[in-house]
């Protein structure tokens, strides 16, 4: 049987281990934690992890009872400090980019473009004027499913790029930025010093709360600021009152001229075209889809009367928020709101209207891949491409 001082030395060294898990590190066996590209961010020290700004094992910022300076009192002897494997890449081995880059701000704005819009190009805009001539990112997130989010990461980015072509080289493709904690601790390998988060007048709250909470543990900035791109009004005719909503709405009513209005004019009308009739096809142009499906912010009532009849959103299920790419299990269901905790332990709160169930790669929910239903059935037939799966009763099994 364990000791009592054993367990509760490994719960302290696993506290380290689940936070150096959460940033994405790895470990090279002796204390030391190193990021994807090999480069030093910290060890750990007395269960914690001690994390460092661009310096060597050994040399991070002492802990608070280590800051004062060492006297000759203290000996000649001093603690032996943790020593990298010799296989692992040291400080030394830090890219070039990274240290050129410590003191430098990141502005990055993170979104589901899904479609694009006219509306999206102001926040573009004014991702680049915040930059103010600095480094500037735009994330668009990896969620696809056929109701909220009918285009593919590759496709919605392709047509990004010809909408935008003043950001076309600042739009990121990377399959591993599925979230916004995903980003952040990408600039924070990456030596950004702080970053500014654009977002819509709306979400700043939500992306404030979150992006700050987590600072010094998921990521390491000395400053993050989360600055609102302006109000946007849904009834306002133009760029003002354009929503990925309504360009999806015109999609499911098979109204091409009010899509056209709601894309920029640098997409070509045949092009528009191509992207409006690939929005119906991975819509379902046969199935007819309620408004509060595809565009919950223009049928309020409808999605409110489901989530109060249970319908949708129940507890326990798996959703994903459509603002900050988060993908968490429902722990608690408000009156508008539902608070979700991920895998990683995170917990975060959003309103019924900007979460999403989540869907696997597949694209089909996990309560239709559930084994001995119809659904199950006709995934598996999608899957493996066949035609017909046949039902086989045992005729040996006595009747109950």
């Amino acid at each position: 049987m364990k000791s009592f001082s054993s367990f509760i030395q490994e719960a302290v060294i696993s506290r380290a281990v689940e936070k150096a898990k959460r940033m994405g590190l790895v470990s090279d066996g002796h204390g030391n934690w190193y990021d994807r590209q090999g480069s030093y961010k910290g060890r750990t020290y007395k269960g914690d992890l001690l994390l460092s700004k661009g310096k060597g094992p050994g040399k991070e910022d002492p802990a608070p009872q280590q800051k004062r300076a060492a006297t000759p009192e203290d000996g000649q002897k001093t603690a032996e400090q943790p020593r990298p494997d010799t296989n692992t890449p040291s400080s030394e081995g830090e890219s070039e980019s990274a240290k050129e880059r410590e003191g430098e701000a990141l502005t990055i704005a993170f979104g589901r473009f899904n479609p694009p819009t006219s509306g999206h190009e102001k926040l573009l805009d004014a991702t680049k004027r915040q930059a103010k001539g600095g480094d500037y990112k735009i994330y668009p997130s990896r969620s696809e499913d056929p109701k909220k989010n009918p285009l593919s990461p590759d496709e919605k980015i392709s047509y990004m790029r010809k909408m935008y072509p003043t950001h076309d080289e600042r739009i990121v493709n990377d399959e591993g930025m599925r979230s916004i904690f995903d980003v952040l601790k990408k600039a924070n390998e990456d030596g950004y010093s702080s970053v500014n988060i654009m977002v819509g007048a709306d979400r700043q709250g939500e992306f404030e709360k979150l992006a700050t909470k987590y600072n010094g543990e998921l990521y390491d900035f000395d400053e993050i600021n989360v600055i609102s791109a302006g109000e946007r009004d849904p009834d306002a005719e133009g760029v003002e009152g354009m929503s990925a909503s309504k360009l999806r709405k015109a999609a499911a009513d098979g109204d091409f001229e009010a899509f056209k209005k709601g894309v920029p004019k640098a997409l070509d009308d045949e092009s528009a075209q191509k992207l409006f009739n690939t929005i119906v096809k991975k819509m379902g142009k046969k199935k007819v889809t309620e408004t509060w499906q595809i565009a919950p912010k223009l049928d309020w009532k409808g999605l409110r009367e489901n989530y109060i009849n249970n319908i949708i959103f129940k507890l326990g299920d798996v959703v994903e928020s459509l603002n900050n790419g988060l993908i968490g299990r429902i722990t608690r269901r408000g009156t508008n709101h539902l608070i979700c905790v991920t895998e990683d332990n995170i917990m975060f709160k959003s309103w019924i209207r900007d979460l999403n169930e989540f869907t696997e790669v597949s694209g089909v929910p996990a309560s239709q891949r559930e084994v001995g239903t119809d659904s199950f059935r006709n995934y598996a037939m999608k899957m493996t491409g066949t035609k017909q799966i046949k039902n086989f009763i045992n005729k040996n099994k006595k009747k109950s």
